[in-house]
């Protein structure tokens, strides 16, 4: 059985995890810190990694991204996106208002991560104004919180997973202030993974360094894939934290390594003086809508 380290119990990247294997048996090894959840795999201590890269409503997630560019050398295996479906909880019964109802006048605290937090501003501001606003480090851990804080007024952010976890009752459900809120993750790991879902694709991701002393060097680059009708689904720059001013470029190209176009690419991309390094070429998978299993 292969052994997976993902972010806490009770986060989207567990349940995320979940919906990825499909009942397939795993052993999710659970993190409080994404820098020990890459760390794990890059150790040895685990078969691979989850890591969320990409959020619909807060963009690339770039310290998750530097980690992968930077620290450890995790080939990416597969790609999948997830929704993010954040609720208010609480401990049963806190908030009632005695006529089945809630009273939002009685939250004196709210806790939650950072970018959960963010896609609640709405719902916060028209239900719970003047709360105080926690930040902590997983949803999951802002469950736990206000479990073993109960009768003081608290509630978190978080998903169904975490409520059922810790055994607390959701109060309000899907409050994010987009419903076509999904977190896009990979798996990082050093092999394949036999994975229960049917792929929609493939893809392949590129780091690429241009020379520092060849005007247009981007361009030529772009060319390459553009005259062989190679899509580009993303395009990013990154520093590279060597020199002010040096940008490494972090592209996704929708196709897979072993096709007869991409590898040409590549090679006329060095011919430019161009450093390139392959992150990873790994199959797709999109969400369908269905119940996540949940442990």
């Amino acid at each position: 059985m292969k052994s997976i380290a993902v972010l806490p119990q009770g986060t989207t990247s567990h349940e995320a995890l979940l919906y990825l294997m499909k009942g397939e048996p795993c052993r999710p090894v659970f993190y409080k810190l994404i820098s020990d959840v890459f760390l794990a795999t890059a150790k040895g201590e685990t078969d691979y990694s989850v890591i969320p890269v990409e959020n619909t409503i807060e963009g690339s997630v770039s310290m998750h991204m530097d980690w992968l560019i930077h620290e450890v050398d995790l080939p990416m295996q597969a790609e999948w996106i997830y929704p993010s479906v954040q609720n208010l909880i609480a401990n049963p019964g806190e908030f009632a208002d005695g006529k089945g109802g809630v009273d939002y006048s009685r939250i004196v605290k709210i806790l939650s991560h950072p970018v959960a937090m963010a896609q609640c501003g709405h719902f916060i501001r028209r239900h719970a104004p003047t709360a105080e606003l926690e930040t902590v480090g997983s949803t999951s851990e802002a469950v736990e919180i206000v479990k073993n804080n109960p009768g003081k007024g608290w509630a978190a952010i978080g998903i169904e997973l975490g409520a059922k976890t810790f055994g607390l009752e959701i109060v309000a459900s899907k409050i994010t202030d987009h419903h076509n809120n999904f977190t896009r993750f990979v798996l990082a790991g050093p092999g394949k993974l036999e994975i229960p879902r049917v792929s929609t694709g493939s893809k392949t991701s590129v780091l690429i360094t241009l020379p520092e002393d060849f005007p247009g060097a981007l361009h030529q680059v772009l060319s390459a894939f553009a005259w062989r009708k190679l899509n580009l689904s993303r395009i990013e720059s990154r520093p590279t934290k060597k020199k002010l001013g040096t940008y490494y470029f972090y592209i996704d190209v929708l196709e897979p390594l072993e096709s007869v176009l991409l590898p040409a690419a590549i090679e006329e991309i060095k011919a430019l003086g161009c450093q390139v390094r392959i992150l990873g070429s790994y199959p797709t998978y999109t969400y369908e809508e269905e119940k996540a299993e949940v442990q």
